[in-house]
């Protein structure tokens, strides 16, 4: 097709593809030197191109009973980083969650560098948010440092807060009892705005940030997931609270508005049974809000101007938010999806479209580009294109078929929900990336049904007790410096050891 063309004609090598591509299978943690990047090239598999089907010898849009589910329900929040929220997790039940590195206290022992000395992850005081932490496209990649995860204190003293299980408990005890996603890494180093955009047409066609105007931009050349969900006749809904999600491409709710429903709507079809193929649940953006604003500018039909939503906080997890809004919706989605009576063929995954700006101490691995088109950087930006995840985000699917407290070190990003959609039914492919990433199927066993009637999971936080001791201050980081006497020590023993 023409979109693929494009693609190569705007210098989208078979070369570039294949080092992304080898460099995510391996999950390959830092730059790959040539001669083993040359190793992993000559046992490389074949790229899978946009618009192939994941199944050849299947009719497009015919679903498959290999994959355990008939209905997938995605749940993504706002900025959080894994170890932001699951850095104790290693230390509350789950020793196989890739989180904090610990001294002989329990402490989280990870060292962010700062004023001449280091600084460790603080516990957060309150489930309300400090108001600078920033997840931009510059202050990401400095965060990043070519894989060095050195730079979160240096763009905010928020960023090295953490919040632990006493402060999100549904989280943990979500996290415990499914599988989750160690290597779950946002699918651009930069904003809300472009990984949402990857996560509803696998690519972000330029964006680097949540850009106020982005969302009456056209849509991808080759369309969105709902435009091959249209086209083969699948069912699918956007139920939102008071902004629908897909609206950062305006284009798409403003095409399919009988695909839009209010959150009741979804607790009717959920306690009813009857949940479309794919739903997308979201939640309260706020209308004031970096995400909201412009979603509520954008003039879709049946969605309120917010005239009248401009005191709404918002409960998306998103900075300076009380955190335990956004848990308690997601407590309460989990919840419906449990007893439905579609449970036993439903898939649900929760996860965040990038992490706020709050450290982790996973370096993000290379990344196939989804296309030929180039982030539009401005002057200043630091240089840097698609080619990389970006920070880990919490993620945790949730079927009944989960491998119960279970962890996967699988390599996955947001289009790995589109590459699970399009492998269950059959759909071509948006973009090299959605084309080539994992499916979820390495956090189930579907020989194996585990929990064929719901778990009991912990409730959330209590939401009054949380407002009443709500604070954005920054935290007061205290820089440690090594003495000089143990300086001097450690020099004298390297020169004995010589």
């Amino acid at each position: 097709m023409a979109a693929q063309d494009a693609g190569r004609d705007r210098g989208l090598t078979r070369r570039a593809v294949l080092r992304a591509g080898a460099g995510a299978t391996l999950g390959a943690m830092v730059p790959l030197s040539s001669g083993a990047l040359d190793a992993v090239l000559a046992s490389a598999a074949p790229i899978r191109k946009p618009n192939s089907l994941p199944d050849p010898n299947r009719p497009a849009g015919e679903p498959t009973a290999v994959l355990p589910f008939d209905h997938v329900v995605v749940v993504m929040m706002e900025n959080h980083s894994f170890d932001n929220y699951f850095g104790m997790l290693p230390r509350r039940g789950q020793r196989r969650a890739d989180g904090f590195k610990f001294d002989r206290h329990g402490r989280p022992a990870n060292r962010q560098p700062l004023h001449g000395g280091y600084v460790l992850p603080v516990h957060a005081t309150s489930n309300c948010q400090p108001l600078h932490v920033t997840q931009a496209w510059n202050a990401t990649h400095v965060q990043i440092d070519h894989g060095r995860m050195d730079g979160f204190a240096k763009t905010d003293p928020g960023s090295m807060l953490y919040w632990d299980e006493k402060d999100i408990p549904f989280y943990y005890s979500l996290a415990r009892t499914f599988t989750l996603g160690n290597r779950w890494f946002c699918s651009a180093p930069c904003q809300t705005f472009p990984n949402r955009r990857f996560l509803l047409a696998a690519t972000a066609y330029g964006l680097i940030s949540t850009d106020f105007t982005s969302v009456n931009d056209p849509p991808p050349a080759n369309g969105t997931i709902f435009d091959r969900l249209a086209a083969h006749g699948i069912r699918w809904k956007d139920y939102f609270t008071d902004l629908p999600g897909t609206g950062v491409i305006a284009a798409i709710p403003k095409k399919y508005p009988q695909s839009l429903a209010g959150i009741d709507q979804f607790y009717a079809d959920c306690a009813a049974g009857t949940l479309p193929a794919v739903s997308f649940v979201d939640p309260e953006f706020g209308a004031a809000s970096d995400v909201g604003g412009p979603i509520a500018g954008a003039h879709i039909p049946g969605v309120s101007n917010g005239a009248n939503q401009g005191s709404t906080q918002g409960g998306d997890e998103e900075n300076p938010q009380d955190i335990t809004l956004g848990e308690d919706f997601v407590a309460r989605v989990v919840k419906a999806v449990l007893h439905s009576p579609a449970w036993r063929r439903t898939l649900l995954v929760w996860t965040y479209d990038e992490h706020g700006g709050y450290l982790d101490h996973v370096p993000p691995p290379r990344a196939i580009p989804p296309d030929g088109i180039k982030p539009k950087l401005g002057p200043h930006a630091i240089k840097g294109g698609y080619d990389i995840y970006g920070p880990r985000v919490p993620a945790v699917v949730v079927s009944p078929y989960s491998r119960p407290h279970r962890t996967t070190n699988v390599v996955h990003d947001h289009t790995s929900i589109l590459a699970t959609i399009e492998a269950k039914w059959n759909l071509p492919a948006c973009t090299y990336r959605d084309a080539n990433a994992r499916t979820l199927m390495d956090f189930l066993d579907r020989k194996r049904m585990s929990f064929p009637e719901p778990p009991a999971l912990a409730a959330p936080h209590d939401i009054p007790s949380t407002e009443e001791n709500c604070s954005t201050a920054d935290p007061k980081l205290k820089v440690h410096h090594r003495s000089r006497q143990r300086r001097h020590t450690s020099s004298r023993t390297r020169g004995r050891g010589q």
